[in-house]
C-alpha cells in the first residue's frame, strides 16, 4: 500500500463505513434489543459523517456543480432505497411513507439547509451572496415538481382519495425524470456558470478553493468507501426503523413522524456538508446542495416508486392535506423572495428556519 493509502487507511472515514457495515450484516433479519439498537445508531451515525466526508473528496476533484450533483444523488439513492423497504414491510399504513418523505425532504431542504447556511453565512460576512439566476432555476424546479406530485393528487378526480390513476402516475414519474434530466444538463453543461461558487464582498471562494484536489487514488478510494458508507446508511436505517415506528406508535404520533425522520435521516449528510460550505464563503455550493437535493428527491423518487407499486403491495397516496399545502405554498413564495435579489441576510434565514420549525412541530401536532 502507498503511502497516501495508508494514510487513508488510519483515518476514521475509513474503519467507520467498515464497521457499519459489520454491524449490518450481523443485525441483518434479527429482532434487535435496545442496545443492539443504540450500537446500529451509533455505526448509522458515523457512516452518514464518511459519507459527507468522501463525497466531499469526489467533489473536490470534479469541482462545481459536479459535486453537488454527487451527493444530491446518492442521497437520493438512500431515500428511494428506505421508502421502498419500508413500503414492502409496512402494510396499509405504508401507503403515504413516500409522500411524508418526499415532503419533508422538500421542506428540509427549503428551509432547513437553506436557513442554516444563509444563516451561517451571514454571521460570516454579514451578506450571503449567491447567483440568483443558477439558485432561481433550482427553485423554480423544485416548486413545479413538489406541485405536480404531491398537490395535484389532492385534486384529481380519477381517483377515490388522495391518489393519482395509473395513467396520471406515469405521466408524472416521466415529466418528473425529465424536469430533473432538463436541469442536470443546465447545470453541468449549458448555463454551468450560473451555478459556480460567487467571492464574498470581502474576499475569495474560501480555502479549499487553493488546495489542490485529491490524486486518483485517493479520488477512487473515496468512491468505494462512499458507496460502503451508502449502503450501510440504507441497510442500518432499515434495521432502526422498526424501533422508530414502534417509538412514534406507541407515543401516540402521526404516522408522517416516521416519514420526518427517514428525510432528518438522509439528509444528515446534505445538511452537514451545505452548512460547512457556508462557512468556507461558498454559499452558492450550499444551495446547489439544497436544492439539487430537493429536485432529485422528487425528480427520482417519484419515478423510481411508481416504478416498484407494480409489485408493492397497497397503494400509493401523494396528495398533500390543507396544512402541508399552506406550507408548501408559503415556503415557495419566501424562496423567491430570497433567491431572486441574489444576497441574503440574517433575516431570511430567520424566516426559513421559523417556516422549518412549524412543519416540525404540526407534523408531531398536526
Amino acid at each position: 500500500m502507498t503511502t497516501g493509502a495508508a494514510q487513508l487507511g488510519s483515518r476514521w472515514t475509513t474503519w467507520v463505513p467498515l464497521l457499519a457495515v459489520i454491524a449490518l450484516v450481523l443485525g441483518w433479519g434479527r429482532e434487535l434489543p435496545g442496545p443492539a439498537v443504540a450500537v446500529v445508531g451509533l455505526c448509522l451515525i458515523g457512516a452518514v459523517l464518511a459519507a459527507v466526508h468522501h463525497a466531499e473528496v469526489i467533489a473536490h476533484r470534479v469541482g462545481e456543480p459536479f459535486g453537488s450533483l454527487v451527493l444530491a444523488v446518492a442521497v437520493t439513492v438512500i431515500e428511494v432505497g428506505l421508502i421502498v423497504t419500508l413500503m414492502a414491510g409496512g402494510g396499509e399504513k405504508a401507503s403515504t411513507y413516500a409522500r411524508d418523505t418526499v415532503f419533508a425532504a422538500v421542506m428540509i431542504t427549503c428551509n432547513g439547509i437553506v436557513g442554516l447556511s444563509v444563516l451561517v453565512g451571514a454571521l460570516r460576512n454579514r451578506v450571503a451572496v449567491f447567483n440568483a439566476e443558477g439558485s432561481g432555476g433550482a427553485l423554480a424546479t423544485v416548486c413545479t415538481l413538489a406541485t405536480m406530485t404531491l398537490v395535484l393528487p389532492a385534486f384529481t378526480t380519477g381517483h377515490p382519495g388522495k391518489e393519482f390513476t395509473g395513467d396520471q402516475l406515469a405521466f408524472t414519474a416521466v415529466a418528473s425524470l425529465c424536469l430533473y434530466a432538463l436541469f442536470v444538463g443546465v447545470q453541468t453543461v449549458r448555463h454551468r456558470d450560473y451555478f459556480l461558487p460567487v467571492p464574498s464582498e470581502g474576499g475569495d471562494c474560501g480555502p479549499d478553493e487553493h488546495a489542490p484536489p485529491p490524486d486518483d487514488r485517493e479520488t477512487w478510494w473515496s468512491v468505494a468507501l462512499l458507496l460502503m458508507a451508502l449502503v450501510a446508511v440504507v441497510g442500518n436505517a432499515k434495521l432502526v426503523s422498526p424501533a422508530i415506528e414502534s417509538g412514534v406508535e406507541s407515543a401516540g404520533l402521526p404516522n408522517a413522524v416516521v416519514g420526518v425522520v427517514i428525510a432528518l435521516l438522509v439528509l444528515s449528510p446534505e445538511t452537514l456538508a451545505a452548512v460547512r460550505a457556508a462557512r468556507r464563503d461558498r454559499m452558492q455550493t450550499s444551495l446547489n446542495l439544497a436544492y439539487g437535493s430537493a429536485i432529485a428527491s422528487i425528480g427520482l423518487t417519484i419515478p423510481s416508486i411508481a416504478l416498484a407499486t407494480i409489485w408493492l403491495p397497497g397503494p400509493l397516496v401523494l396528495g398533500e392535506d390543507a396544512t402541508h399545502m399552506a406550507l408548501l405554498a408559503l415556503t415557495a413564495v419566501v424562496s423567491a423572495l430570497t433567491v431572486v435579489p441574489g444576497r441574503a441576510t440574517l433575516l431570511q434565514g430567520g424566516v426559513h428556519l421559523v417556516l422549518f420549525a412549524a412543519f416540525v412541530f404540526l407534523s408531531f401536532s398536526p
